[in-house]
């Protein structure tokens, strides 16, 4: 029976080949000799020499162990483009920018049978969310849940079709291709040809409708204008851009972070685009020269232990941004995560604003006058007899995680609101914003005593006061939600005030609630507090600097 090997494949963009996708600083070797290359292929090899694994000073162990870190990268001519063929873990010695980041997925998308599908990697951009779902039995899309209108297929894993399975069996696709295969060496040339046609072909679009809503964008010219929409929002610090870890992490066993590019930079507890703009403060980096190749592309984020003595991993900034921009001849709306940009279409946006715009209501909450969020739901609450404050009050049953009800309840004609009020047009933040509201309803609904919990918050709240009245439309199930936010904004643009992600995420939330019977708006209140550039919060530097 003929051997299965496994194969991580990159397609190289049409600018790269053999002779410039490896970083400048690569540790691979050129020149080895191997007499059972497929014709025109170049071989580069990682060979360490075996080294003491860090646990065994650790524990004091009294015998001798050693550990390798062997790997290689081919590179292959077909069909007149260039792949990348990784074994081992030294993929990250390509350039960033050297590989087409959509080649696995669609590939995927293409080859594998859509009823037997193991496992998806979904992002969900309005708050860098990423998950990932596993089944123990092949399934169809429709088991993974995944909201087609609010998330990124990353990665998807099945099996093949019928058609394909001579040439490989199982697939797995992101950046990379990762396939199963019985390929001698000398057929390397000839799946890759294969993939490639794969890649180029549009017909997933039927097997899977609207699982690409949003789109790579592909034309290095609607690429270059809109990076220079990004250098424009940098450089004026703007709100819309954000900094985000770029890949799925294991949160648990701590997250520590530092930049590089410039000089070496502390060792932070947390990562947002912040503590980038301090890095190139402290550097002494005026930001009005800044450009994507030179710095974006150089600059990098870097994964660190606590003390920053070891690099667990690290991506170029470019790679790490959130930014959401229009440009004016496309009207197409654009999204930049994980160093792509993505397209969403006229059409799409066009439903989202004829979907929200008319949920869009005048507030009947008080402008915004005051320090924070706390203090205003204070006095919001304050201003009516039919109003309380809930903020960080807890509904949720005994011994299960906290769940806010709302910033303030409210009774208006005959229903109980819940008032959830943020100070922000972020999208993480706002996309917080909207869970809660809907999670909130869910518990309402679902667990009696989440509901009881509620009406005895309301009535210790008014008391001595009769509190039936205010109960009352909680035991009729009469309850409305309102998403209020906080904004120096104009009200008019409506939806159009939310990045595009948080339009989205509010689009499902409402429709959540509407399935449920619920009543549910958004508005803006006016915020008449002077605009500020924020307060820095002081943190204690956890260790040295980090190249």
């Amino acid at each position: 029976m003929t051997r299965t090997r496994s194969y991580s494949i990159y397609l190289l963009k049409p600018a790269y080949d053999a002779t410039n996708a490896l970083k400048d600083d690569t540790k691979l070797e050129a020149g080895i000799d191997a007499n059972g290359l497929p014709e025109g292929a170049v071989l580069h090899v990682l060979d360490n020499p075996p080294y003491t694994p860090w646990w065994a000073g650790y524990f004091g162990i009294q015998k001798e162990l050693r550990q390798v870190s062997k790997g290689s990268i081919v590179f292959l001519p077909a069909a007149g483009r260039w792949f990348a063929l990784s074994f081992g873990h030294v993929s990250h010695n390509l350039k960033d920018e050297s590989y087409e980041y959509d080649f696995g997925l669609r590939v995927t998308l293409n080859s594998v049978d859509p009823d037997k599908l193991k496992s998806t990697d979904t992002l969900e951009p309005s708050g860098s969310k990423r998950q990932r779902i596993q089944v123990p039995t092949a399934s169809d899309l429709t088991v993974f849940d995944i909201d087609t209108d609010s998330n990124i297929l990353k990665s998807l894993t099945g099996k093949v079709k019928a058609e394909h399975k001579k040439t490989f069996s199982h697939a797995s696709g992101a950046s990379s291709i990762r396939i199963s295969s019985a390929v001698a060496a000398d057929g390397l040339i000839d799946l890759c040809g294969k993939l490639l046609a794969l890649y180029q072909d549009n017909s997933f679009e039927t097997v899977f409708p609207d699982i690409q809503n949003i789109s790579p964008v592909r034309d290095p010219v609607v690429v270059d204008q809109l990076n220079a929409k990004l250098i424009d929002a940098i450089k004026a610090k703007d709100d819309g851009v954000s900094l985000s870890i770029p890949e799925i992490q294991n949160y648990a066993a701590g997250i520590w972070g530092t930049f590089s590019g410039e000089r070496g930079g502390l060792i932070y507890d947390d990562i947002y685009i912040a503590r980038y703009f301090e890095y190139l403060d402290a550097a002494g980096f005026d930001l009005n020269g800044i450009d994507k190749k030179t710095h974006l592309d150089r600059h990098r984020l870097a994964l660190t232990s606590e003390d920053g003595s070891s690099v667990l991993d690290s991506w170029p900034i470019f790679k790490c941004l959130v930014f959401d921009t229009t440009l004016v001849q496309g009207g197409e709306a654009y999204h930049l995560s994980e160093g792509n940009w993505y397209a969403i279409s006229t059409d799409y946006v066009t439903r989202l604003t004829t979907y929200l715009d008319p949920l869009c209501k005048d507030t009947g909450l008080p402008d915004f006058t005051h320090e924070d969020e706390a203090t205003y739901n204070l006095a919001s609450a304050a201003a009516l007899a039919t109003r309380v404050c809930l903020d960080k009050t807890n509904i949720a049953p005994a011994g299960q995680k906290q769940v806010e009800p709302c910033d303030v309840y409210e009774v208006a004609d005959g229903k109980a609101v819940l008032h959830h009020v943020k100070i922000s047009t972020l999208s993480a933040q706002l996309s917080h914003l909207f869970n809660q509201g809907t999670n909130s309803v869910k518990l309402l609904r679902a667990d009696a005593e989440a509901l009881t919990n509620l009406q005895n918050l309301v009535s210790a709240k008014v008391a001595p006061a009769a509190p039936d009245a205010m109960v009352a439309p909680l035991k009729a199930d009469q309850m409305k939600v309102v998403f209020q936010i906080v904004t120096h904004k104009d009200k008019e643009p409506k939806s159009l005030n939310l990045p595009l992600f948080s339009r989205i995420s509010l689009m499902r939330c409402m429709k959540e609630l509407k399935v449920m019977g619920i009543e549910a708006e958004f508005c803006f209140i006016s915020d008449q507090s002077a605009k500020t550039a924020g307060k820095k919060k002081a943190r204690k530097p956890k260790g040295g600097g980090a190249e």
